[in-house]
């Protein structure tokens, strides 16, 4: 059985509050679909260097996070471009930019 799931919009804000708490800022680049939008976290470590985590789960329900741009930090431009692509194939996504010189993602969940 798979564990219940918040509204996106609801999760996003949440997040965004979490990492503000814990002294990064957390701003919606872009919003999607209130209840069911799928979500991507754009990292900036403020020293040029960007990943984007594409949430996904895994065949027994357990939510993990991919790196969709890959395991090293890239520059903003690729960044923007993986995200111009999942776009393309998803109108309702969400997109939540983390700036933090440390680049932590504050996620609860494995990042793969």
């Amino acid at each position: 059985m798979s564990e219940p799931r918040l509204k996106s919009g609801i999760w996003v804000q949440a997040h965004a509050r979490r990492c503000m708490i814990e002294g990064a800022a957390a701003t919606v680049a872009r919003r999607g679909d209130e209840d069911a939008g799928d979500i991507l976290l754009k990292l900036n470590n403020l020293s040029g260097g960007f990943q984007v985590l594409a949430r996904a789960f895994r065949g027994d329900g357990k939510r993990i996070w991919m790196r969709a741009t890959g395991n090293d930090w890239t520059p903003e431009a690729d960044a923007n471009a993986a995200i111009a692509r999942r776009i393309a194939r998803d109108p309702d996504l969400w997109v939540l930019e983390i700036e933090d010189r440390q680049g932590r993602h504050f996620l609860d969940d494995p990042v793969e």
